[in-house]
């Protein structure tokens, strides 16, 4: 169990993203263990269900473990991902509260998120949906219509800027993410309101929840600094464009130079938990090992 770091009491984001004061890991990796349980204890709730995807086996980086496991929560894990999930059952195996589904989930249809809890005892006005689904996220939350979790927890893309309204397009073979600004506008359409925002994930809750917790901003920028991935285009009298802030690709590991504006030729991005041809593989090796070597200079 590891403790992550907090904001600095001076730091006035601290008084309106307070539940992070109750950090903890267990299994998830930014303190979201510990806010969830405050959340729930505030609404009351003791125990309930949690639904997961992609759920990995279950534990790794889990925003749900620590209730069903810990907590005694019943859940509902879904993981596309065949051997990943042959661990997941494996876990539960011996826990019949807990209803896994190897299946990639759709947006509508028989394989949306709503059809597959459908075939579940789980309420529709279940305790918490965790989504992280590295890309199409918000089309995700979007797609559940016939349920109602009272806690929504989703990742966000951290290095998109807090005031920038960015959506991915409705794409399963994409993976790049959506900004805190999106996916917060889209929760107050569906009636929820921010309520912590951890490293990379996003936590909302029924709107008619909000004000047990007592925050007094909970816009992005009153509640998150984003200023450690920051990255800003200028121009120069000549023409010539600067970048500054954050200096790397932060998924890729790779140095982003000042005058740097693509590191990644076209035909090589991918996102690195995508498997892609065996032709691609090996350039993309070639390719950013020798932009290593040579220290992306401008």
């Amino acid at each position: 169990m590891s403790e992550p770091t907090q904001s600095s009491p001076a730091d006035p984001r601290a008084k309106n993203n307070w539940l992070m004061n109750h950090a903890r890991n267990e299994a998830s990796k930014a303190g979201e263990d510990g806010v969830l349980e405050k959340i729930f204890s505030v609404l009351g709730v003791e125990k309930g269900w949690a639904v997961e995807f992609g759920a990995w086996d279950g534990k790794h980086l889990s925003n749900t473990w620590n209730l069903v496991v810990n907590h005694g929560w019943s859940g509902v894990y879904i993981e596309a991902d065949t051997a990943r999930f042959q661990d997941l059952l494996a876990r539960f195996r011996d826990t019949p509260r807990v209803h896994s589904f190897n299946e990639y989930v759709q947006f509508t249809g028989p394989g949306s998120l709503d059809s597959i809890l459908a075939r579940t005892p789980i309420p529709e006005d279940f305790a918490l949906l965790s989504i992280d689904v590295d890309g199409n996220d918000y089309h995700f939350w979007d797609s559940v219509v016939r349920c109602r979790p009272r806690v929504v927890i989703i990742e966000f893309n951290p290095a998109i800027p807090d005031t920038i309204d960015f959506v991915q397009p409705k794409d399963i073979s994409l993976n790049q993410g959506n900004s805190l600004a999106a996916l917060t506008r889209l929760g107050k359409a569906k009636g929820y309101e921010l309520i912590c925002i951890t490293d990379k994930n996003a936590i909302y809750v029924a709107a008619q929840d909000y004000a047990r917790f007592n925050i007094p901003d909970n816009s992005p920028a009153a509640m998150r600094d984003d200023s450690k991935y920051r990255l800003t285009l200028f121009q120069l009298y000549d023409g010539t464009l600067v970048l500054e802030g954050c200096n790397r690709l932060v998924w890729h590991k790779l140095p982003l130079g000042r005058f740097q504006l693509q590191v990644l030729p076209k035909l090589l991005r991918h996102y690195p938990g995508i498997r892609p041809a065996f032709w691609r593989r090996q350039l993309y090796k070639l390719y950013t090992r020798w932009l290593r070597r040579s220290g992306a200079s401008d």
